[in-house]
């Protein structure tokens, strides 16, 4: 883990906090509030962000909320729910990785998330089944590993991008984990750049109504082109390489289209849909909040010049062959 991540509220949130002590007041405000604009007109959607709290949040809709919608699942029941997770992850971190008390619950606060799984549509909260296409993909992927003599850690090549500090991928880099939640969106009148911790990735994305370059040319975050709706930044991405895809998707036939909306003073409402004929019999979304938090600026990831877990993954597969050759 690169960095501990400071704790605090947004100086925006915290402005507004004396009016939510009333309801109608709150209400009043809430009704009041409009999105700020940049100084050329367009929706301001900058600023420090981060996701840390939905950590733990599962994508698809558990079997315990069968029948039920994901905006049933709030107040006390919700709390209990988050708090659940919060106990699982500080039980699966102690030892000598165990933070101190106050980081788990101001830092890793889960019970700050905001709902019960990711998934919006389809209405099951269920990724869609696979096509047939996919299934037998990914037959032959597991059949090739089978015929393959090397072992799933024989060399660096084997492990995955992630592994190896290459990329997280998207939406990956930007889907919360344990460490690395922190992003940054930055505007100006032709382009919208998003920065990410994780990878230390950033994506340019052009606003100038560009067509999508040549599918020849596939990259590990895709090709990126955006536009307004509204008070909406819509991005739509294509042209991944079948290495980075999402999900073991099909690269070349993978559209995924963002939607980010400022909703709250501290809060823009990131929610994404997933297409790939090729992998999913249905498009399929997934939403979640990302809140504005100056306390979270993007740190160096500086995976390279640390990576020491693919360093010891190698190692400890050495190991086992050795011990496996002197059992014999």
């Amino acid at each position: 883990m690169n960095r501990l991540f400071a704790a605090g509220a947004v100086a925006l949130a915290l402005a507004v906090a004396p009016l939510a002590s009333s309801p109608i007041l709150g209400q009043q405000a809430a009704k009041a509030w409009t999105a700020p604009k940049t100084p050329w007109g367009d929706p301001d959607i900058q600023g420090w962000f981060s996701n840390l709290s939905e950590n733990g949040t599962p994508l698809e809709k558990p079997a315990q909320f069968a029948g039920r919608n994901l905006e049933d699942i709030k107040g006390e029941e919700l709390t209990a729910i988050k708090q659940a997770a919060q106990n699982r992850t500080v039980e699966s971190f102690a030892g000598p990785l165990h933070a101190p008390e106050d980081w788990w619950q101001k830092d890793l606060n889960m019970v700050k998330g905001s709902q019960a799984w990711l998934i919006t549509d389809p209405p099951d909260g269920k990724v869609p089944a696979l096509t047939p296409e996919a299934n037998a993909r990914a037959a032959a992927a597991a059949e090739a590993r089978r015929a393959n003599p090397r072992g799933p850690s024989d060399s660096w090549e084997d492990r995955s991008l992630y592994d190896r500090c290459i990329t997280r991928g998207l939406p990956g880099s930007m889907i919360p984990a344990i460490y690395g939640n922190s992003y940054q969106i930055l505007q100006t009148p032709d382009y919208v750049a998003i920065r990410y911790e994780m990878i230390h990735e950033t994506r340019i994305v052009p606003l100038d109504g560009r067509a999508h370059t040549s599918p020849k040319i596939r990259t590990y975050m895709g090709d990126a082109r955006g536009h307004w709706e509204g008070d909406t930044l819509v991005v739509e991405t294509m042209n991944f390489r079948d290495e980075a895809s999402y999900r073991n998707s099909n690269g070349s036939t993978l559209r995924l289209t963002e939607r980010f909306t400022r909703v709250g003073p501290s809060t823009v409402k990131w929610a994404v849909t997933v297409e790939d004929p090729k992998t999913w019999v249905r498009p399929w979304t997934f939403a979640m909040p990302l809140t504005i938090d100056d306390t979270q600026p993007v740190l160096e990831y500086a995976c390279h010049e640390g990576n020491l877990g693919l360093r010891n993954i190698l190692s400890a597969a050495r190991s086992e062959e050795e011990a496996a050759k002197a059992n014999k």
